[in-house]
């Protein structure tokens, strides 16, 4: 008797250890993640959807490079029975980096007479903001191999913040939030990257299509588009700058969430232009430098740089290439008829961001440099600052001067890296295949 139960035993563990080898087998640890990004046409936000809750429900929030965190509209039917709001004190919290509490909730905050810790969800498009619960709940990505969608993945408490109807004013249709893909450890990719243990890595590449999408790969590469273009394999480097004062007035002792980079000068056609160069260096007041939009639709310049920029490209485009009447908001709009056409774009001056040395240097080609702002009217894609938190930064560079670009925020080495144009390789960031594997 005794043997016969050391066998069923015996067998029992083995088909564990077996089922156990077969499960692992059929679900390793993911490599990298992805949220695929779709341009709006009306009002060119760039906008990623994920699933969040339990049960799970999609999602759709527009992509900011610059915010500190995920935050979602928790008055918009937000029902979810894996919904916690962080007490204060709590690891939530210390993420978020607030010290703020509050009794305030939002449906469905189940709890509400504990204190809470607060923070201020930010709408960087409509420059608005309130307090807002940090909470948690169930989070759903597509892993990826780097070339394919593969199977979801789910972290169980992913930490956010709720916002409110207010706050969500001036976002594309149908979104609830915003993706925060900023400097920080609460940010989308910062929290998936501890908790899978990746490298703290992610890369960017807005499609210019608004009939393809583009592409977040969370994690290492390759990043491989169509046909069989791995972006990842010849990227430039330039290293990340860090503006020492926060953007954000809820937590004013932080650093900005916001990319820089030392961009040095400006060329057009291989020409410096000339600007006051003390714009390019971020100040004691975090004022100045270069960052990286993706909720500025074009390059912002501060206005004497603006001036310079605009007098500068005018100067270098071709002589029987007709300058037109200026549409709105840009200040230098040419027409087509004697523009050629190349695979990189209206043929027009490339303008360079000069960075570390004259030898490292980020291009922008016709396709970025150049919109069509009506049907035979061509014009600089650079808009002057005109907002308060616009005229705090030099250069912002903008979407459409990144669209078909791949950007690489290494965290761990401190640096960006960039692949110019995609075009001249063939491909564009709307080339990803979509087609699951799983």
């Amino acid at each position: 008797m005794a043997s016969s139960t050391s066998f069923s035993l015996l067998f029992l563990c083995s088909f564990l250890l077996i089922a156990s080898s077969s499960l692992a087998k059929t679900s390793p640890p993911p490599k990298a993640l992805l949220l695929s990004v779709s341009k709006d046409p009306k009002t060119l936000q760039y906008v990623t959807q994920v699933s969040q809750r339990t049960p799970l429900v999609p999602i759709k929030l527009t992509v900011d490079l610059g915010s500190d965190f995920m935050w979602v509209n928790c008055e918009r039917g937000y029902n979810s029975t894996t919904f916690r709001i962080a007490p204060c004190g709590s690891a939530p919290c210390r993420l978020v980096n607030t010290t703020e509490c509050t009794t305030e909730c939002y449906p469905p905050a189940a709890g509400c007479n504990i204190d809470a810790c607060a923070s201020a969800p930010s709408n960087n498009v409509a420059n608005t903001g309130l307090g807002g619960p940090v909470s948690v709940d169930v989070f759903q990505i597509p892993s990826t191999d780097g070339r394919n969608v593969l199977r979801a993945v789910t972290v169980p408490r992913f930490t956010f913040v709720c916002g409110n109807n207010f706050v969500e004013g001036g976002l594309a249709s149908g979104v609830t939030g915003i993706a925060g893909l900023g400097r920080a450890g609460a940010s989308l990719p910062a929290q998936l990257s501890s908790y899978f243990g990746f490298d703290r890595k992610f890369a960017l590449c807005l499609s210019s299509s608004t009939r393809s999408s583009g592409v977040v790969f969370i994690g290492n590469g390759p990043y491989t588009f169509l046909p069989n273009v791995d972006a990842s394999s010849s990227l430039t480097y330039t290293p990340l700058v860090i503006n020492p004062v926060s953007d954000n007035g809820f937590n004013p002792d932080t650093t900005s969430a916001k990319y820089y980079i030392g961009v040095k000068s400006i060329k057009i056609n291989g020409k410096r232009v000339s600007i006051n160069n003390t714009l390019l260096t971020i100040d004691a007041r975090g004022s100045g430098g270069t960052s990286i939009s993706t909720v500025d639709p074009y390059t912002v310049l501060e206005s004497s740089i603006y001036r310079a920029v605009v007098a500068a490209f005018v100067e270098a485009m071709p002589k029987n290439v007709e300058r037109v009447a200026n549409v709105a908001p840009f200040g230098a709009c040419f027409s087509s008829k004697n523009i050629g056409s190349t695979r990189l774009g209206p043929a027009v001056p490339a303008i360079d961001l000069v960075l570390q040395n004259d030898s490292v240097y980020w291009r922008i080609i016709g396709a970025n440099s150049m919109v069509e702002a009506r049907k035979g009217v061509l014009c600089l894609g650079f808009v002057e600052a005109q907002s308060f938190f616009q005229r705090r930064v030099g250069v912002v560079i903008g979407a459409h001067q990144i669209e078909d670009n791949l950007l690489q925020f290494d965290l761990s080495a401190s640096r960006l890296g960039f692949s110019s144009s995609l075009l001249g390789r063939s491909t564009t960031c709307g080339n990803f295949n979509f087609t699951s594997t799983s």
